[in-house]
């Protein structure tokens, strides 16, 4: 696999702009047969950019388990282990960055900072217009939980949830907010940093109720908040995927291959035994 620095990159594009050329080569061409075989030459030898030299730039937010969160000081979850594969196979050391969910496709888009981000991204159309998805590797769907002695069961949830003065904890960026703005309009939807928040807000009566992935709500109570319970589930068949510049396509295409070959030894499958 070939890569390039990303400041190296930078740079280049900074001199052929100020030069007026096309790239970093010396010179320019005498013919168009010669710029078509520069070209094609280019081509041939395409290259991801990366931050830091030997390392791929992971970014996510720890505070969604069981894809990535921090138990006892160090990062762990599904997409932790599977960005550490990933990295392998691509020949790199996994180098992770932590940053507040709904500031990470940002950061990508800027460049500088990362990457790729890894956080429990599910495919958008809309994210696709700032972003590149990579390969999906994880479906899940939409869920709602409640206190269990909040008097809204599974017969009764559509309904009352959907009313004046009821307050639903999202966190803010993700499909489960959109989902609640779409479904509840007459409640008020509260964002948050993280879904833990999200959790101890509903656990404290500050909201009624969070919505989010169902793999992470069931976490969350199996885990910290037994006295919670689903009410809700819709399968919305999300897939999640990494999210990669749009200006770095090698580097797309790169970690689709691992993914794929991942996918094929069995790593994916045993990483999903493992976490859900």
């Amino acid at each position: 696999m070939k890569f390039k620095k990303l400041a190296a990159f930078a740079a280049c594009g900074v001199l052929a702009a100020s030069l007026g050329l096309a790239g970093c080569s010396g010179g320019s061409s005498s013919s168009s047969s010669s710029a078509s075989s520069s070209s094609s030459a280019a081509a041939e030898t395409a290259e991801a950019t990366l931050l830091n030299d030997g390392q791929l730039t992971i970014i996510t937010s720890p505070d969604y388990p069981p894809f990535e969160n921090i138990e006892n000081g160090e990062l762990e979850g599904f997409e932790i282990d599977l960005a550490k594969a990933v990295a392998e196979q691509m020949g790199l050391e996994p180098n992770f960055v932590q940053m507040q969910f709904d500031t990470i496709i940002p950061a990508i888009t800027a460049g500088g900072q990362g990457d790729v981000g890894m956080s429990g991204f599910s495919v958008d159309p809309d994210r696709a217009k700032e972003i590149d998805f990579t390969e999906s590797y994880y479906v899940d769907d939409q869920a709602v939980a409640v206190m269990q002695n909040s008097g809204i069961t599974e017969d009764n949830a559509a309904e009352a949830l959907n009313s004046a003065g009821m307050i639903i904890a999202v966190q803010t960026g993700t499909t489960g907010e959109t989902y609640a703005q779409e479904n509840f309009p007459n409640a008020t939807i509260q964002g948050y940093g993280n879904s833990t928040d999200c959790f101890a807000a509903m656990q404290s009566g500050q909201a009624n109720a969070v919505c989010t992935n169902l793999a992470v709500v069931q976490r969350m109570i199996d885990t910290a908040y037994s006295d919670a319970q689903i009410v809700i589930e819709v399968a919305t068949g999300e897939e999640y995927a990494a999210v990669v510049s749009q200006d770095n396509p090698e580097l797309t295409k790169q970690i689709d291959e691992a993914l794929k070959a991942l996918q094929e030894n069995g790593t994916i499958e045993e990483l999903t035994n493992k976490w859900f």
